[in-house]
């Protein structure tokens, strides 16, 4: 993000009121703000309550990887998160003339590839596992899966890769050595950390407490993210490894997200990537359009991403069941701008903010945020 004395002054003029349309546009170009769109944020939906997908009556409606882009690029959107298991086979192998369709439809569409993430949870193949699987042969195949990821992703484009443990966990006590599944887990990703970091690429891990795992996820918490880059950065040298923050997955375990930002600086793990979306405290991750949540929470993480100058994409990943997928993810980078808006009016006072915290009053500190979130 830009963000200076020169353009915090025009928020009260330029950008005064409520932004959308054009002036919306040109409020993300002048903070330089950097907004994406996982390509399944596009797609149809599927659950276990229609498994065919929410829009399988509508014969227009395709849902193949260029269809996605297309929407993505409707939506107002500039970037694009990707999952490598669109570009291989059955077999596993990569397929070189969906790279080519793709990188043609980005260039077409003026979409930017920005993160790769790590299918190893859809196939029955990794229902044990991925990485951390029990069987030595599965976990080396995952292994190979996402290895071939960050190959995949340097053709493609993108500036990092992403593993999302979600087939790697528990579901009962006693299922599992928690010590040796997480050896087995910061193994895995030294080897991708690795050849990332060859391929010029940052590598980052996805926390969520549960889902699909019934128990835990074996990364449940940014925090034990942290800990894991921390540990492979040591055994690699240098920062490469960070953390993806999903917005919806700090509100499944109740965490203050904007918290997480802070901590996460301090340690010295860098944030590789944003996930927005909004859920309910303690509940499932439902995903819903980004915005349509807590303001005052939400305004808080940005103001945290400002303060601690995060610099990458800020990436939907939303399931919009029932709803248009494109005025969708419109919807929620409208929303989201919004609410960027709003802490950047609050950075622009920061000073009176900072005297604010430090009486420790939080009637004081809601006197100086008030008019800017109500």
């Amino acid at each position: 993000m830009k963000v200076n004395k020169e353009n915090l002054s025009k928020l009260d003029k330029e950008y005064s009121g409520y932004l959308e349309g054009e002036k919306l546009d040109q409020f993300f170009e002048e903070f330089e703000i950097n907004f994406a769109a996982g390509h399944w944020c596009a797609g149809d939906f599927a659950d276990r309550f229609a498994p065919g997908g929410y829009n399988s009556d509508n014969p227009k409606f395709h849902s193949d990887i260029i269809a996605q882009i297309v929407r993505v690029a409707r939506a107002g959107i500039k970037g694009i998160e990707f999952h490598e298991a669109l570009f291989i086979d059955r077999n596993y192998k990569k397929d070189p003339s969906v790279i080519g369709k793709v990188k043609e439809a980005l260039e077409e569409n003026k979409v930017t590839p920005t993160n790769m993430n790590t299918n190893l949870f859809t196939d029955p193949r990794w229902k044990l596992g991925g990485i951390t699987n029990a069987s030595k042969s599965i976990r080396e195949a995952a292994l190979q899966v996402a290895l071939q990821g960050v190959e995949i992703a340097r053709e493609v484009g993108c500036q990092s890769v992403a593993l999302w443990p979600g087939s790697d966990g528990w579901d009962y006590n006693f299922e599992v050595n928690y010590g040796k599944l997480l050896d087995r887990f910061i193994e895995g990703c030294t080897a991708i950390n690795k050849k990332a970091r060859e391929l010029g690429l940052r590598f980052g891990i996805e926390a969520k407490l549960h889902e699909p795992r019934e128990g835990n996820m074996v990364i449940s918490t940014t925090h034990k993210a942290a800990l894991v880059a921390k540990a492979v950065n040591e055994e690699c040298g240098g920062e490469n490894m960070g953390v993806a923050i999903d917005y919806g997955h700090e509100q499944m375990s109740a965490n203050e997200p904007a918290d997480s930002l802070y901590t996460l600086k301090r340690f010295g793990v860098p944030i590789t990537n944003f996930h927005l979306n909004n859920a309910k405290l303690h509940s499932n991750d439902e995903d819903r359009i980004a915005g349509t949540g807590d303001i005052w929470r939400l305004a808080d993480f940005c103001y945290g991403a400002i303060d601690t100058d995060y610099q990458g994409w800020f990436g939907e990943d939303q399931f919009t069941y029932r709803t248009d997928p494109v005025k969708s993810m419109a919807l929620s980078r409208e929303l989201f701008g919004n609410v960027m808006k709003k802490a950047l009016g609050i950075y622009a006072i920061r000073d009176r903010l900072e005297r604010a915290q430090e009486t420790g009053d939080a009637v004081a500190t809601i006197e100086v945020v008030k008019r800017y979130l109500v």
